[in-house]
């Protein structure tokens, strides 16, 4: 119980010497006494660091990576989410680096010897100084030995503790979330708890690396065929709970567009190639990568794109690649009732609406936007429109597609740095006409059948449990809501009965700590 109130009370002090209420003000006025209870916590004797020559955003940016992982990965989860917190506060989040020091190479030579054996770990040569590090983990580069077959792999590695560093302090900002909602009745339409838990659900998916292994061998599979893209094979031999192990490719970051034209990559391409992959694999396929920030894809010297980081993946079913791919064709050819008339017939606005006024609805998000650049397209705008839209026809919320909304807006920016010019719209248009066509054909249908039937069998002794457990987490990542018949629901109450009996000792004890934390942290 101490140690609770004690990891409370130093989560809700790293809260108030942040920015934190000055954003939480953005989305609701918290009550005086809450702001008087932040100011005290925020009091300290010791020389605070200056960030006031930096804007808002990076103050943002800055306060949270300083608060560490927990927040962190709480604040790249709210950037997702624009219906909770706003489109500028998201916005300001999408800026948010992954970024903290390493910890030291021997202590991951341990780590993996202890995970791989010792005959594994002697197949290991060459293992350099860590060449990435984030709030979870750090990458290696080395060189496996294969009976004299020398392959260059990347190692990623778990930080040291980091599971239970996390789940301690996600289990006490949980309990914070929870005072919140019972003090501040307004709060609860924001669902804090619920956010937070999700947020836990999903991070311990990327504290066991077999998820992250088990989505890019499904994401290599799916693309192996594309040219233009290479999704790096995966070690299993070399992967574990806490170590993944897949193929080294060298890359230019897909961010260094000077770089990448010195060595003859056609950019304008490259940016037509981005959104037109993202597009294959999300209609094709029902799986893409849904953290395409420009971080994460790297371009090798024959101009294939090469993505990395598979923690967040995103899933449509066929009824909802079906239903994007005809929403975003009849955009392309401003056929706006045909766009009303598909949303009818999939059951997402009422029968009672009128198809002509609804299509008017969507001709004033459309028009503006057809035939422009990448550059001034809004992103922000354009979703906050959707929302208005679909607030004004009782539209049926689809929250799966919420998560590939906004890896869209993430792939327009990727595109507009490499070519400002690139139209959405015109690049999506060959890849939307091709799918179509081939899932109208009788025989494909048969195909695909045939395909995904083979595909499960293929796939029956494949790590089943990681498998069902990823793409429960997944589902709950992409709807940012827990269905109610799920065990984490249950958990999610279980918890709740939990806090509920020891809040109001936790009140009394964080009144209590106020005043021996000004003098002891």
């Amino acid at each position: 119980m101490i140690n609770k109130i004690i990891t409370l009370f130093k989560i809700a002090r790293k809260l108030a010497q942040s920015d934190a209420m000055e954003i939480i003000s953005k989305i609701h006025e918290p009550p005086k006494i809450i702001k008087f209870f932040f100011y005290l916590l925020s009091f300290s004797f010791s020389n605070q660091k200056k960030i006031s020559n930096l804007n808002e955003e990076q103050r943002l940016c800055s306060s949270i990576q300083e608060m560490g992982t927990t927040f962190i990965k709480l604040g790249q989860f709210l950037s997702t989410r624009p219906d909770i917190i706003g489109d500028e506060v998201a916005k300001k989040l999408e800026k948010l680096q992954d970024k903290l020091p390493p910890f030291p190479s021997e202590e991951a030579k341990k780590i993996m010897k202890k995970e791989l054996g010792e005959n594994n770990y002697n197949s290991l040569i060459n293992i350099s100084e860590p060449v990435a590090a984030a709030s979870i983990a750090q990458v290696h580069k080395a060189q496996l030995n294969d009976n004299g077959t020398i392959n260059d792999i990347a190692i990623k590695i778990l930080r040291p503790n980091i599971k239970k560093i996390f789940n301690e302090e996600i289990d006490a900002l949980m309990l914070l979330a929870f005072i919140i909602e019972g003090t501040v009745k307004k709060t609860k339409r924001l669902k804090l708890v619920e956010i937070v838990f999700l947020l836990k659900e999903i991070t311990n998916l990327e504290l066991d690396l077999r998820f992250e292994a088990a989505a890019a061998n499904e994401f290599q599979e799916n693309t192996k065929n594309d040219f233009g893209f290479n999704v790096p094979k995966i070690f299993w031999n070399f992967t574990s709970e806490n170590i993944l192990a897949l193929e080294w490719i060298e890359g230019i970051s897909i961010r260094e567009k000077e770089e990448l034209e010195k060595r003859n990559i056609d950019t304008k391409k490259l940016a037509s190639n981005v959104i037109q992959h993202f597009l294959r694999h999300s209609i094709r396929d029902g799986f893409f990568h849904a953290d395409m920030h420009q971080g994460n894809l790297f371009v090798n010297k024959n101009g294939e794109i090469i993505p990395v980081d598979f923690g967040i993946m995103g899933r449509l079913d066929k009824l909802n690649k079906r239903y994007l791919a005809e929403i975003l064709f009849g955009f392309v050819n401003r056929d706006y009732k045909k766009v009303a008339e598909v949303h009818l017939l999939a059951g997402l606005v009422s029968k009672n609406v009128s198809i002509d006024e609804f299509a008017q609805a969507l001709r004033s998000i459309g028009e503006p936007i057809f035939g422009q650049s990448v550059k001034d397209i809004s992103g922000g705008n354009l979703l906050k429109q959707l929302f208005e839209i679909t607030e004004k026809f009782n539209m049926q919320t689809q929250p799966q597609l919420l998560l590939l909304q906004k890896t869209m807006v993430v792939v327009e920016g990727v595109a507009r740095q490499l070519n400002p010019e690139t139209n959405i719209w015109e690049t999506s248009k060959p890849v939307l006409e091709n799918w179509l066509k081939e899932t109208k054909d009788p025989i494909n249908y048969l195909n695909e059948t045939i395909e995904n039937t083979s595909e499960v069998i293929k796939r029956l002794p494949e790590l089943p449990e990681i498998m069902d457990k990823a793409n429960q987490a997944l589902t709950y990542f992409a709807s940012g809501q827990i269905p109610q018949n799920s065990n984490s629901y249950l958990a999610l109450n279980e918890k709740k009965t939990e806090m509920i009996t020891i809040r109001n000792q936790t009140v009394i004890g964080l009144l209590l700590l106020v005043i021996l934390g000004l003098l002891v942290f």
